[in-house]
């Protein structure tokens, strides 16, 4: 039996999940799972790396010591962060997050750099001011010894394949979510590097997925007690999540729900108009040099956060709890602006909603169930205008709505989201992200010779319903 192990890290959890075919489909087994989660470290959210690579470690050998060691695997993680590597390859400074607010105002020190809509013109990715380019400027102005000294920029799950390898491979899907890498070129844009002030020696050749990285150190194979290859899958999660929507033509449009909401649909080129800058949609590199034309929205991110408010103390609340609050509260009328940069990081994600609906002067939502009511009524809302700004961008009309990823497990949001967009709504597969990153690895392997035959595949293994 050949397994294939994909190892999938987001924002609040990461897992192990082996595949195997068994007649002809994909059966997949969760094998570890581990917490992730922000940490503050001199009055920064930050990642805890080391922790987590000793996660990986500990994920890999309880699938060796299962007897079932896999004959690759590949590492999947959320965009934009990276870490610098000085000359003996020791990280330089703490492994700050996404999330922190070391970016605030970086926006206008790199618009007196470069316009926003030339940026956008060489990129197109979407302005948010966690990209990695307002990350850099963040360290060129609170340390920019950082950068005299880097050698190295490796993307989070890049920095773990050179923990394990000792190779360092930088890959294309996720420097594109950066905003450091050309629309046309689909190489760095050497050229904004040097713009921006930032050593363009750091940055190294850009792989595809399915390029191997290399073997375990041999500390590692003897540490988790197997020896194996590390692929390249589509390292951005959402890159990994996209290849496993189950459906071969190009009449729909997909969510990868999670954490974060990524809606939008495959193109072959980019889409880099004023337009399209606009309406804030981003291009993120996927596989095979296809373009993600895509919306990111706060997505799960905004209930996982009034649950984790709500199960302070001995009561722990389950997402079933909630919704069953927020059905009973259901014809709340108020609606709040997901993207809105104040519920990017809060205190309290309860008393945004109640703010922002105080300030847009709509009723104000006092009971839990009223807060997550708004808050599905409001996610359902913005993946309807998504839809009509993509159908605008490209002009077409879509017929389906493709959910996958963990978030498709919502039937409340599901059902809300058909209602809202007049679609027909399919949901699943639950894993996309980890199917896609395996995908990757069996394309490589030789079990699929093509992306449609591996995607005819997911969809003929895993349940896929049609949202009623």
């Amino acid at each position: 039996m050949k397994y294939y192990l994909a190892v999938d890290i987001g924002a609040s959890s990461g897992r192990h999940i082996l595949a195997h075919m068994e007649d002809g489909k994909m059966v997949l087994e969760e094998m570890y799972r581990f917490v992730n989660g922000n940490v503050v470290r001199d009055g920064h959210l930050c990642w805890e790396f080391d922790r987590l690579f000793t996660e990986i470690v500990n994920g890999i050998k309880a699938c060796a010591d299962a007897g079932k060691a896999p004959v690759s695997m590949g590492i999947d993680t959320w965009g934009v962060d990276f870490v610098l590597l000085d000359k003996d390859d020791h990280v330089l400074g703490d492994t700050i997050a996404y999330r922190d607010s070391r970016t605030n105002g970086m926006d206008e020190e790199l618009s007196k750099l470069i316009s926003p809509e030339e940026l956008y013109s060489r990129t197109g990715i979407q302005k948010q001011l966690y990209n990695s380019i307002y990350q850099l400027l963040a360290i060129k102005k609170e340390h920019p010894e950082y950068l005299e000294q880097a050698e190295s920029f490796l993307m989070t799950p890049e920095y773990f394949n050179f923990l394990l390898t000792g190779v360092k491979k930088n890959e294309y899907t996720n420097a594109t979510t950066g905003q450091l890498v050309n629309a046309q070129t689909k190489d760095w844009d050497y050229e904004l590097i040097e713009k921006i002030g930032v050593p363009t020696k750091i940055f190294g050749k850009l792989n595809m997925p399915k390029t191997s990285v290399g073997m375990l150190k041999e500390e590692i194979a003897a540490q988790v007690g197997c020896q194996l290859e590390v692929v390249l899958p589509a390292t951005h999660d959402t890159g990994s999540a996209v290849l496993a929507v189950p459906a071969n033509d190009d009449d729909f449009v997909y969510l990868s729900s999670g954490t974060w909401s990524l809606m939008g649909i495959e193109r072959k080129e980019a889409e880099c108009s004023l337009k399209s800058m606009e309406y804030n949609f981003t291009n993120e590199g996927g596989y095979d040099y296809r373009f993600r034309y895509l919306k990111n929205i706060m997505g799960l991110w905004m209930l996982q956060s009034v649950r984790k408010e709500m199960s302070a103390g001995d009561k722990k609340y389950s997402f079933p709890e909630l919704i069953a609050m927020a059905k009973e509260a259901d014809g709340f009328p108020s609606i709040v602006e997901c993207n809105d940069q104040s519920f990017l990081a809060p205190e309290s994600m309860t008393k945004a909603v109640q703010d922002f609906c105080e300030k847009s002067g709509q009723p104000v939502p006092k009971t839990m169930g009223e807060v997550m009511v708004v808050i599905y009524n409001s996610l359902a809302r913005c993946y309807a205008e998504t839809i009509s700004q993509l159908e605008e961008m490209s002009g077409r009309t879509f017929s389906r709505l493709h959910i996958v990823g963990g978030g498709c497990q919502d039937a409340f949001l599901n059902k809300k989201t058909k209602e809202a967009t007049g679609k027909e709504v399919f949901a699943g597969p639950v894993e996309g992200t980890a199917l896609g990153n395996l995908m990757v690895q069996m394309m490589k392997d030789g079990t699929f010779t093509s992306l449609e035959e591996a995607r005819t595949c997911v969809a003929a293994s895993f349940d896929v319903k049609p949202v009623e």
